[in-house]
């Protein structure tokens, strides 16, 4: 896409200035990314409505199978230790097996993300033999919410078949989860299906408001809905310590409530959430070559350069795009944010929640800790669609954050009592009236 097709397009996240998106001397010590999470294909096999990258068509011009393998070498040679392959589908190209082998053969661990719908026994016995150590199996709640999420009938049914490929192939498995309005009573329920299967990893992750998530507000969880869906997860987290499950929260997920530590037990960097990793222990990679530091965040603002055009050294140590968790301050906080106790350490929390949702990061709603201060104060918060993205790959819309009272008779007769207005390139934009949907 041109830079003029950018311009053209919706403009729900303002171009950097051309200064940012030059190479540039770093401006202080740069870390060695731990983790690359490498969208292999945007082809797909699902149809979900919650899928941020609306994969299922290929991207134009995906890295030719010698382009894949130059840039294994170039993971290797900047440090990444594993590379995480993701989609659409991995599967889906025909030259798979051969990334998975060259990434074992150049000494990184090679793990692999999935839906799991055409994980034949065959797949998977390949996938293991040519050095694939790990697969995390998507799988969104019970039956009628997975399917229903996924676009395709018999998809959960799919993911379980995956997972016992998977286990006789000789593979670990793993489980993540969407958390939202359609599965959020459903956790419970699933984690003795999910043990009874072998999984003994399972994060969790809410639904972030971007691709085609970000069209269907009616999915979404309502920031205030956090308060239950931790005093469920309080339960759940006791139910998989005696069933041996792992429970790894996401980094959208959290953030300083009363259950923080318990959340965050088995993460080797501590109790608490420390920040955003996009940019310093992480790294990620479109199917085209574009690269970025937050795998779930595309768009001009956040691809720092292609491998065609640059080497992946360069663009990890000398792009703003890839330089900026490493160097964000308070100063770009706003909103409740800007005058939370955590600030300092939490810096807004996920960027590929709080940016979809507002247009620019650091004001972030969902957080439990927030949802219980404003609890505290006889308020919660909602958010409202106020413009639909223009469809293309990690694209978003733009939402508004309502304050209001949580008795609903004060509600009801006072109204609104705060707005935050999505914001792009620092500017409030006027809004137009809101879509609610499912408000309560």
């Amino acid at each position: 896409m041109s830079l003029r097709d950018v311009r053209l397009r919706l403009p729900v996240v303002a171009l950097p200035p051309a200064d940012s998106r030059r190479m540039r001397e770093p401006t202080g010590e740069v870390p060695t990314p731990r983790l690359a999470v490498w969208e292999l294909t945007l082809a797909c096999d699902q149809k979900c409505i919650h899928c941020g990258s609306r994969a299922g068509a290929a991207r134009p011009g995906e890295l030719t199978t010698d382009e894949c393998l130059d840039l294994v070498r170039q993971l290797r040679d900047l440090g990444v230790g594993e590379v995480t392959l993701v989609g659409g589908e991995a599967y889906l190209r025909n030259d798979f097996i051969l990334v998975i082998r060259a990434i074992r053969e150049a000494g990184m661990a090679c793990t692999m993300t999935t839906g799991g719908r055409n994980l034949t026994p065959a797949r998977a016995e390949a996938m293991v033999a040519a050095g694939v150590t790990t697969v995390g199996v998507s799988i969104d709640g019970l039956q009628p919410a997975h399917d229903r999420l996924r676009g395709i009938p018999g998809s959960w049914d799919h993911a379980f078949a995956a997972l016992a490929a998977l286990r006789a192939a000789g593979a670990a498995v793993a489980v993540n989860t969407q958390i939202n309005r359609l599965t959020m009573g459903d956790l419970k329920g699933l984690l003795p299906l999910l043990h009874g299967a072998g999984v003994r990893g399972w994060q969790l992750q809410i639904t972030a408001p971007f691709g085609n998530a970000g069209d269907h507000p009616e999915i979404l969880l309502q920031p205030y809905m956090l308060l239950d869906v931790f005093e469920g997860l309080g339960a759940l987290l006791d139910d998989a310590v005696r069933l041996g499950v792992a429970i790894w929260p996401a980094n959208n997920l959290g953030y300083f409530g009363p259950f923080e530590a318990k959340l965050r037990k088995v993460q080797k960097r501590g109790a608490h959430y420390k920040g955003c990793s996009a940019g310093r222990a992480v790294i990620g990679i479109e199917a085209q070559g574009d690269i970025k530091g937050c795998p779930s965040l595309g768009g001009a603002m956040n691809v720092g350069g292609n491998i065609r055009t640059a080497s992946l050294r360069d663009i990890w140590t000398r792009t703003a795009q890839l330089a900026y968790t490493r160097e964000r301050t308070v100063a770009e906080l706003w909103g409740y944010c800007a005058e939370c106790y955590y600030r300092d350490v939490c810096r807004g929390g996920c960027t590929a929640t709080a940016e979809p949702l507002m247009g620019r990061p650091g004001n972030n709603p969902f957080c439990h800790h927030r949802a219980q201060q404003m609890h505290a104060k006889g308020l919660r918060e909602r958010i409202e669609l106020v413009r639909r993205g223009p469809g293309d790959p990690f694209d978003h819309g733009l939402y508004r954050i309502i304050r209001e009272a949580v008795d609903p008779q004060k509600r009801a007769r006072e109204g609104a009592v705060g707005i935050d207005e999505p914001r792009v390139d620092r500017t409030v934009l006027p809004m137009g009236p809101g879509v609610t949907v499912g408000s309560g």
